[in-house]
């Protein structure tokens, strides 16, 4: 059997966050009762005409110059001809052969190597409504409250090689269009998806193999296991002398499988012809020039930055930029205290509580000078780091400044010698055997004397200052 490598490419779908749709003036509020933000236009009523909204055409420049791509001056509206209940007019408002951005690039580190991903387009699309199919009934009802949305689909060059880089692709992009503001990235209501096509050739062969589309991808955890699956699907099918068909398969994310949904249809399928009822859509050069002075330091630049800034390891300061509210943060914080220090409360205990309460950054009470302020009494000693550990949880629901919280709660690090003194010399007192076995050659036996000792100060003790006292008590100063 021969060694084969997968052939991956990503059409990835951004729903831009404009308060109207991309063609009438119908909000795209999303939870409305059904068929509620609809109109003539929206519902593909006979004679309405459409009319261009302005502020999607920026967002979709503000995406193509964030992924290095060439601005076309104008750009054409077309109708892709297919028939489905969700689409009222019987076409969908797309581009084809001139769309607004071409021939973009995404870098990507994948297990510390750098890879180009190539973009091929970036076209504007009006979004189709909702089948529902209730349950217990033959019947199924369509909701148009979505119809008319503004997209952008993001088109790559099949430049993946495994389901890990198309992971770190999507990953990029999505942090791209929250940064820019242009997208919520709200995957569960669908404001970020994609569809993966996926095939496999003998690794060395310069042709491509049949592709298969994937769809149903709501999730960065499932797109990796949908490509994987289809990988070995496509192995497997070979191996047993099958033939790989051009299709669409639905990937089901209980079962892990994707099973075929309908064939792959091609572009001349869907009749593509200008849209008579919309002009081209033209950038000047003076409009261009305003987008581009909009860009926001992006998350790559950002990342590099904050390594510099902390010396972090590249995937932990990917952690910090992960979100632009994280960023924001970090940097904020890290203006006050010692950067290095915020990020590794950020990465761990503050992850930690968020992750455990299921919620985001979006819903703590703790501010960016409220962590500073945390780090920088560590830093001078008036609590212990355990102790910071221990409250952050309650600092991070509550929101109150940590120095009036510990000074409230009785919780300030002992650094008083004398009453240290006293502490270490119960502790010593307490337990002779540990002592004679100690001055034996046991050394690891330090750090039971440290931890009775935090024990007996209820963790308020200061630990540089305890193991000083205790090596001179020990006869080790």
């Amino acid at each position: 059997m021969p060694a084969y490598e997968a052939v991956i490419g990503l059409e990835v779908h951004v729903q831009l966050a404009t308060k109207s749709k991309l063609f009438c003036s119908c909000p795209t509020t999303f939870g409305q009762p059904s068929n509620s933000n609809v109109c003539e236009v929206c519902s593909g009523m006979p004679g309405a005409l459409p009319r261009v909204n302005r502020e999607a055409v920026h967002f979709a420049t503000l995406v193509g110059l964030a992924t290095d791509c060439t601005i076309n001056d104008s750009s054409v509206f077309a109708r892709k001809n297919y028939f489905y209940p969700d689409l009222p007019a019987g076409y969908q408002i797309s581009q084809f052969d001139l769309p607004i951005c071409e021939h973009g690039h995404l870098d990507v580190d994948v297990d510390g190597a750098s890879k180009r991903i190539g973009i091929t387009r970036i076209h504007m699309e009006n979004d189709a409504g909702k089948n529902i199919h209730a349950q217990g009934e033959n019947v199924s009802y369509v909701d148009l409250n979505r119809a008319g949305t503004p997209l952008v689909e993001i088109v790559s060059e099949p430049d993946m090689r495994s389901s890990a880089e198309a992971v770190a692709y999507l990953r990029a992009l999505y942090a791209i269009v929250t940064y820019l503001g242009v997208c919520d990235g709200n995957m569960e209501e669908g404001s970020f998806r994609c569809d993966a096509n996926v095939s496999i050739r003998p690794v060395g062969c310069p042709t491509f193999g049949t592709r298969t589309e994937l769809k149903n991808l709501n999730s960065f955890r499932n797109v990796q296991r949908a490509i994987e699956y289809e990988i070995a699907r496509q192995q497997d099918a070979l191996a047993d002398g099958e033939k790989i068909v051009q299709e669409t398969r639905l990937y089901d994310a209980v079962k892990n499988v994707t099973v075929s949904m309908r064939g792959k249809e091609e572009a001349h399928d869907y009749r593509y012809f200008p849209d008579p009822d919309l002009l081209p859509v033209r950038i000047s050069a003076e409009e261009l020039a305003r987008w581009k002075a909009e860009l926001p330091e992006l998350p790559q630049a950002r990342v590099r930055r904050f390594v510099a800034m902390t010396g972090l390891p590249l995937p932990e300061a990917e952690v910090l930029v992960q979100s632009r509210r994280m960023a924001d943060f970090f940097e904020e914080a890290a203006g006050l205290a010692d950067p290095r220090k915020v990020a590794n409360f950020m990465l761990g205990a503050m992850l930690r509580e968020l992750n455990a309460g299921g919620g985001s950054l979006a819903d703590c009470r703790m501010t960016p000078a409220a962590l500073a302020e945390l780090v920088n009494i560590v830093d001078k000693g008036l609590i212990s780091a355990k102790i910071a550990n221990d409250i952050f949880a309650d600092l991070l629901r509550n929101g109150e400044m940590p120095e009036a919280y510990v000074k409230s709660k009785g919780l300030v690090q002992i650094s008083d010698s004398s009453e240290l003194e006293a502490a270490v010399d119960r502790v010593l007192a307490d337990n002779p055997a540990e002592v004679e076995a100690y001055r034996g050659g046991k050394t690891k036996l330090m750090s039971f004397f440290v931890g009775q000792i935090m024990r007996a100060t209820k963790g308020k003790a200061n630990p540089a200052l305890v193991n000083e006292l205790l090596q001179r008590k020990l006869g080790q100063a």
